[in-house]
């Protein structure tokens, strides 16, 4: 009876203490320090995407791409340092992630209000989720409390944690698993591309080799994406043919048709696990809408400093 009681109470232990950084991000964390935060970076946000549209999906880009090396931390938005080489130059953000100079006038803009107390990580999680929003996306109550990483790390970033674009089904879905997103999460955050643009040098395979594509819509993007590799290799082409600039089920309805961008969209609608979710957000845009509100919730627990660890750096770019 006594070693049932010890192990309940260390399993209790566990389940608590496993909890406990994530259970410290809340939706109020700001409330009496900081209460214009959120208006702050809304303005700043609406203002960027207002002067280039395609700037909304590059803000939840910068998320998901600071979330998933070391959790979200604010990491991606660290300039090499004599100390350390940041993830900006790994392959997966190199010429790819953008939007810093947004999150830069985010920050002066926060400072102003109230300096030293609103982390560049919790920056990327609202600006996201104003993003989303402004592209005519679902809202969220952003859950706050991160603290600032003092380093970045480049051998992370480029470890693969963040899937490729020519990733198979399986590598997607145990890339996300291993950050505590399920297959369905993978889905739906991969939904993203509902917005934004990619460049010729990660789709240019697809379009000439792969035969689960569509022939004109393959055609089509050859138009503007040489077969030559560094001939236009940053030529852009949107995720999302028919509305690049808007959040809606489009790029599901895209998949059923062939005509995903890339190698890592078109892998969720090819015989495999994850067809029938790919079916039911073709057919249901307010569960897409929901789900993926839920699923960026998710996102942004992942493994974020909380207490005393980190810092809140003044300049999102360096260490204070």
């Amino acid at each position: 009876m006594a070693s049932f009681t010890v192990i309940n109470v260390l399993f209790v232990f566990l389940v608590v203490f496993s909890g406990s950084s994530n259970a410290q991000l809340r939706t109020n964390f700001y409330s009496k320090t900081c209460p214009k935060v959120l208006s702050t970076v809304k303005s700043v946000v609406q203002s960027a995407v207002a002067k280039e549209r395609r700037m909304g999906a590059s803000l939840v880009r910068l998320h998901f791409h600071d979330c998933f090396v070391n959790g979200c931390d604010g990491s991606v938005l660290l300039d090499d340092t004599s100390s350390f080489t940041g993830e900006k130059t790994a392959i997966p953000n190199n010429n790819s992630i953008r939007g810093f100079e947004v999150v830069d006038k985010i920050k002066s803009k926060v400072e102003q209000v109230c300096p030293g107390v609103v982390s560049c990580a919790d920056i990327l999680a609202i600006a996201a989720r104003d993003s989303t929003v402004i592209l005519g996306g679902p809202s969220w109550n952003v859950k706050l409390g991160r603290r600032d990483s003092k380093t970045a790390s480049f051998s992370a970033a480029n470890s693969g944690v963040i899937p490729p674009p020519s990733s198979t089904l399986t590598n997607l879905i145990n890339r996300f698993q291993a950050k505590g997103l399920s297959a369905k999460d993978m889905v739906i955050l991969s939904g993203s591309h509902t917005f934004g643009q990619a460049r010729c040098t990660v789709f240019r395979d697809r379009i000439y080799n792969e035969s689960n594509i569509d022939s004109s819509f393959a055609k089509a993007r050859q138009a503007n994406c040489p077969r030559a590799s560094g001939s236009g290799d940053n030529n852009l082409a949107p995720l999302d043919l028919q509305t690049p600039t808007f959040f809606d089920n489009l790029y599901y309805k895209n998949l059923l048709n062939k005509k995903g961008l890339l190698h890592s969209d078109q892998v969720l609608f090819n015989g495999g696990s994850t067809d029938s979710l790919v079916t039911s957000y073709s057919k249901n845009p307010k569960a897409f809408s929901s789900d993926f509100a839920a699923s960026m919730i998710k996102m942004g627990d992942i493994s974020p400093l909380t207490g005393s660890n980190g810092e809140i750096r003044k300049n999102c770019r360096k260490p204070n």
